[in-house]
């Protein structure tokens, strides 16, 4: 194609506003869930070059909010935003209010119900509390910093709280755990919204990696257990080397000198999720990378990730993603590329 074919596509190609994504700060807010959208998402380039999107920080009153890192931090504006949200992120809150009593302003929670009818919903940290109190994670799957779970279980009973991921999704309202997990979460909503690729491009200029191993668990203060000298690392790179093959319990097992009971508990105290479950989520994850960025045909892409066949992958990427392989692959290619 000439180059005044090229411009004359770009200048046909419909114009697409930027994603309004609404950070909203109830002090005092923790800074660093506060800057992670802004520093994660805004990098996005939309494909017709400009931001894919345009991240805004709230307060209830449009005034400036403390942080529990001892400065203040001006917003863009007040509840108001999350009129015109298509992505509300509440930032992590040490507000006594919320975390102690389970209280949230009524104007706040009527804002984020209001603005659930028709945005995306995601907390960062102890952002579940305000989501919760503003009774928007009943019957819900949701996380939040494991720190504060026994006191969330008992604020928000209707929720069922989950402290072993590093984020949880769940229709359409998601939660990230505590710490670095908000870089989890948001590579996850690029990832989503844009494709692996492109959240692969995210997390390497920001020098994170794409997608972590394991959940929260690992991280939970807890005894050393005995075999703290022990590591199953060995086995995950051997799984990740051979996604087509079958490996057993007892070959990975046998991969790392333990016995499968040794194994099972290690792997799941290292990772938050059992050895199945950990292959079954890399696999998919190549099978993602390979229908953005290659040609291959379908079947092919389930050998090769030992997904047997077409028919299987379809039916792991319908159950994970809600999508099919084509489907994704339209929707991806151009951006993988």
């Amino acid at each position: 194609m000439t180059v005044a074919a090229l411009q004359q596509a770009a200048h046909q190609a419909p114009y697409r506003a930027p994603h309004q994504v609404v950070v909203l700060a109830l002090a005092p807010v923790v800074a660093f869930d506060l800057s992670i959208p802004a520093q994660m998402l805004a990098m996005v380039d939309s494909h017709a070059g400009g931001a894919a999107y345009d991240v805004r920080t709230a307060t209830p009153d449009g005034s400036a909010v403390a942080t529990v890192n001892g400065y203040g931090v001006t917003p863009h504006g007040d509840l108001s935003l999350l009129e015109h949200a298509d992505t509300v992120i509440v930032a992590g809150t040490r507000c006594p209010d919320v975390l102690d009593d389970g209280v949230l302003d009524a104007r706040i929670a009527e804002a984020l119900r209001a603005a659930r009818r028709r945005a995306r919903m995601v907390s960062l940290c102890t952002g579940a509390f305000v989501l919760a109190a503003a009774g928007l994670l009943e019957g819900h799957r949701a996380a939040t910093h494991w720190r504060y779970a026994d006191r969330f279980r008992r604020l928000f009973p209707a929720v069922e709280l989950d402290i072993d991921p590093l984020y949880v999704a769940d229709r359409g309202v998601l939660t990230s755990a505590g710490g670095a997990a908000a870089i989890d979460l948001c590579l996850h909503l690029i990832r989503e919204d844009h494709g692996s690729s492109v959240a692969n491009r995210i997390a390497r200029y920001n020098v994170v990696a794409p997608m972590r191993e394991g959940g929260q668990a690992q991280y939970i203060d807890r005894p050393v257990p005995e075999d703290a000298g022990m590591s199953t690392a060995a086995a995950r790179a051997l799984m990740t080397e051979h996604l087509d093959r079958r490996l057993s319990l007892k070959d990975l097992a046998a991969h790392c000198h333990m016995s499968v009971r040794t194994f099972t508990r290690r792997f799941r105290q290292e990772t938050g999720l059992s050895p199945a479950e950990w292959f079954a989520a890399a696999r998919l994850r190549h099978a993602r990378h390979l229908l953005e960025s290659t040609e291959l045909p379908v079947d092919d892409i389930a050998a090769k990730t030992g997904m047997g066949s077409g028919t299987n992958l379809r039916q792991h990427m319908r159950a994970a993603l809600n999508t099919t392989p084509s489907a994704y692959r339209r929707a991806f290619r151009s951006a993988g590329a």
